[in-house]
């Protein structure tokens, strides 16, 4: 987060980056999950992800992991939106199908707002 140009460069390119909160927590990348840049990444436009790593041992599965570091930066729900669907574009899925996961989520995403 200290270099301008490497913030731009992740924007431009659509550069993934895969963030384990709970493991950056555990390994004190951070000392509390307030401090996470997640948020901060996110806004800028940063591809980032939500994932899991080694849950046995940095204590959370994947749902925890979005639940901790919803709860600790006070994520919207249209964040949390964003993050799961950054995961479908950084896979190595073919476009096609990236599409039609996304068409599923927002068509989930528009049954829970009705």
């Amino acid at each position: 987060m200290e270099s301008q140009a490497l913030l731009e460069r992740l924007v431009n390119e659509q550069t993934a980056l895969t963030i384990c909160p709970l493991s950056n927590l555990k390994l004190a990348v951070v000392d509390n999950l307030t401090q996470h840049p997640l948020k901060d990444m996110l806004e800028l436009g940063i591809l980032v992800t939500v994932n899991s790593d080694d849950p046995s041992y940095f204590g959370g599965y994947l749902n925890e992991n979005y639940i901790a570091v919803q709860e600790a930066l006070e994520l919207s729900q249209e964040q949390v939106i964003t993050l799961v669907k950054n995961s479908v574009t950084a896979s190595f899925l073919p476009d096609i199908e990236k599409k039609q996961f996304i068409n599923k989520i927002d068509e989930c995403i528009s049954r829970i707002k009705d």
